[in-house]
Order: C-alpha cells, then sequence, then structure tokens
C-alpha cells in the first residue's frame, strides 16, 4: 500500500498515538509519500518522524512528564508571564530539539506543510483567538467535531508553511508553536513577523489539501486522534484513528502515564495496519 499524501490531524497530547503510529507502521511498510500535511500538534511529532529522531524526543517528553509538573504555576504572575505553563515548556522541548541537523533531515525527507490560521491584518491576534476559540466551542456542542472549521466564519485564513522553505531552526520552531495556538494555553503564534492562530481552527483534520490532490486521483491517508469519531473516507483517501480511547488532556504536561498509553495505542495499530495492507 502506498500515498501520496499523509494527513496528520491536530488533537494534542492524543497525537503521539500518530507517533506511535508512524513508528510502527514505517518500520514494517515503507511510508514515501510526495508530501504531508500536518496540523497543530500533528506537526510536531510529524516533524520528529520525518527528522528521524522520534525515539529521542519522545523519551525526552516522557522524561519530562514523569516529573509530575503541575500545568499551572501562579508565581509566573510575578514575573508578568503566563501561569499556564505547557506554552512555555513545549518551546523550550522544540528548541532544544530541533537544531541545525534535525532542520537539514527534515528538508532531505518529503516536505511537511505545517498548517496554520492566519489572522487578518485588521484583526487583533488576541481578538482572533478568543472569536475563533469560542465558535469553535460552539461549533463542537452543535456537531460531533470530527472536522473543524469554525475559524473560517471569523474570516481566519489557511495558510501553509513548507519544512522545505524554513531558513532555520528558530523559524521551524515559530511555525510549530504557531500551528499549535491556542491561547490562553499557547501564545498567540508569530512566523516571520505575521501573526498565526492554532491551524486547527480553519481545517482540522488538513482535508482541504488533502482534497486538492484526492480529486487528481491521488491516494492519501489521513491519520485522525479521535476514537470512534473520524472523518468518514471519501474516494482516495484511508482515515484511521485509534482503536480504543485515549483519555489523556490534550494539555496536561505531567501526564506520563497518559501519553505513554496514546503512543503505545498507535503502536499497536500502526502494526495492525502495516500488516493488514
Amino acid at each position: 500500500m502506498t500515498f501520496d499524501a499523509v494527513g496528520l490531524a491536530g488533537g494534542g497530547n492524543r497525537c503521539y498515538w500518530q507517533s506511535g503510529f508512524l513508528k510502527a507502521f514505517s518500520e514494517h511498510q515503507p511510508l514515501n509519500p510526495r508530501f504531508y500535511v500536518s496540523v497543530s500538534a500533528g506537526a510536531y511529532h510529524g516533524a520528529m518522524f520525518l527528522a528521524g529522531v522520534g525515539d529521542r524526543v519522545r523519551e525526552s517528553a516522557f522524561a519530562f512528564a514523569e516529573k509530575g509538573h503541575r500545568g499551572i504555576d501562579w508565581r509566573a504572575l510575578r514575573r508578568r508571564q503566563s501561569p499556564l505553563v505547557v506554552g512555555a515548556l513545549f518551546r523550550q522541548l522544540l528548541a532544544s530539539e530541533f537544531g541545525e541537523a534535525e532542520l537539514a533531515a527534515l528538508k532531505a525527507a518529503p516536505p511537511m506543510l505545517i498548517q496554520l490560521s492566519g489572522v487578518p491584518d485588521w484583526m487583533p491576534g488576541a481578538l482572533g483567538a478568543l472569536g475563533s476559540i469560542g465558535a469553535y466551542q460552539i461549533e463542537k456542542l452543535l456537531t460531533d467535531g470530527t472536522h473543524s472549521k469554525a475559524g473560517l466564519r471569523m474570516k481566519l485564513r489557511p495558510t501553509w508553511f513548507s519544512t522545505h522553505n524554513v531558513d532555520y531552526p528558530g523559524e521551524l520552531v515559530d511555525a510549530l508553536m504557531a500551528t499549535s495556538s491556542v491561547p490562553p494555553f499557547m501564545p498567540v503564534g508569530r512566523v516571520r513577523g505575521r501573526a498565526y492562530l492554532d491551524g486547527g481552527l480553519v481545517d482540522n483534520p488538513p482535508l482541504m489539501k488533502l482534497s486538492e490532490v484526492e480529486a487528481k486521483g491521488w491516494k492519501t491517508l489521513l491519520l485522525s486522534t479521535r476514537f470512534g469519531r473520524t472523518p468518514p473516507a471519501v474516494a482516495n483517501r484511508i482515515v484511521v484513528g485509534p482503536s480504543e480511547d485515549i483519555p489523556v488532556s490534550k494539555f496536561a504536561v505531567g501526564d506520563a502515564a497518559g501519553i505513554r498509553h496514546a503512543y503505545e495505542v498507535g503502536l499497536r495499530d500502526g502494526l495492525a495496519f502495516a500488516k493488514s495492507a
């Protein structure tokens, strides 16, 4: 089984399932699509996979989570910083794990299009975040949440930033932070001086780019992170999601058991999918 494009949905810590799936599947079947498209935390897991550093980055994340830190540090208010620590910790992890060697490896691999939600020039980033996240929560109440595009109604615009066009490691970190920007948990993202929010606010999972190439007859694989609520498969697309519930909080920084469980379910599902192909 071969795919021309692979899509990685968002889902915070649930995306560790994608890490396990990609690792297990690629060890048994070649996975060499023309491109990947990723959104939110799916981009982080896609980047570590394509750079060939997944084992190392996950171990760093697991080791930190084992410390059991809480997600709120009220002392940060004295430093005029957000008491929600996940954003700062995530940037520290990315900066420590993605350097020049990792960027070179990403450029040697198939390109990954990191999906961002661009904020209109007239709209302050904080206003765009407040409105879009509010619309997203309402959308989830009215639908099953399998395909989010609430940000489009708030005039956010989908933007894609290719790993092959990243100029330096810090810019990669900026893009990975921006595609996961869900204030107040994560700060408003900035890439090359422009404000961006979580790419999932306009299209999660990232179906726009997949639909473009499916119309040409290309075969695609979409890795969702929702148990029992995956988008329906369409012509030329295979959709795979977790085989069991992934009950980890999206933004938890100290739930080592939760992210390990997500990863281990991904390993089992990736292997099963590879054997069935």
